[in-house]
């Protein structure tokens, strides 16, 4: 049976204007796309890969969260 879970994505988006998605609970998993939409659809792609890649390993990385800091700049 299948169940429904969710993962973290940090969007960014770059000088040319492409919308760049990454998880960071898996090393590497990033996509991009000219849109929102298109960037989200290409990281559930990936998302699912490393799924299917972590059944092969041990699954060690645990999100806390993100955060923000200030610094003087």
């Amino acid at each position: 049976m299948l169940s429904k879970k969710h993962f973290p994505i940090l969007i960014e988006q770059d000088t040319e204007g492409f919308f760049i998605v990454s998880c960071p609970l898996f090393q590497g998993c990033r996509s991009y796309g000219k849109t929102i939409d298109e960037a989200l659809s290409n990281i559930q792609e990936v998302i699912e890969l490393c799924l299917e890649e972590q059944q092969n390993e041990e699954y060690s990385n645990t999100f806390i969260g993100i955060r923000d800091i200030e610094l003087m700049v």
